[in-house]
């Protein structure tokens, strides 16, 4: 858990935990974190991959941020994108 393109994304994930127009971000949160075996920092580690995902993806094709996607791949986790 020390990939720095992510790790950069985490004050972006702190903010969508704490806004209002991102409940989808927390509920994926509170998920994760009533599985026994995943603590609050690999929980927040694990939006911010979803989230670089779909930046990477965003970038790649040249396009505007898919937040349909975007909430897709939260609702998927624990499973992480490949």
């Amino acid at each position: 858990m020390d990939d720095p393109e992510i790790l950069a994304l985490l004050p972006a994930i702190a903010e969508q935990l704490q806004s209002p127009e991102t409940p989808f971000v927390k509920e994926a949160y509170e998920h994760l974190l009533a599985q026994e075996d995943i603590e609050e920092e690999e929980a927040r580690y694990m939006l911010a991959f979803c989230l670089a995902d779909e930046i990477e993806k965003m970038n790649r094709e040249e396009r505007g941020f898919d937040l349909a996607r975007y909430q897709m791949l939260l609702s998927l986790l624990p499973a992480l994108p490949e």
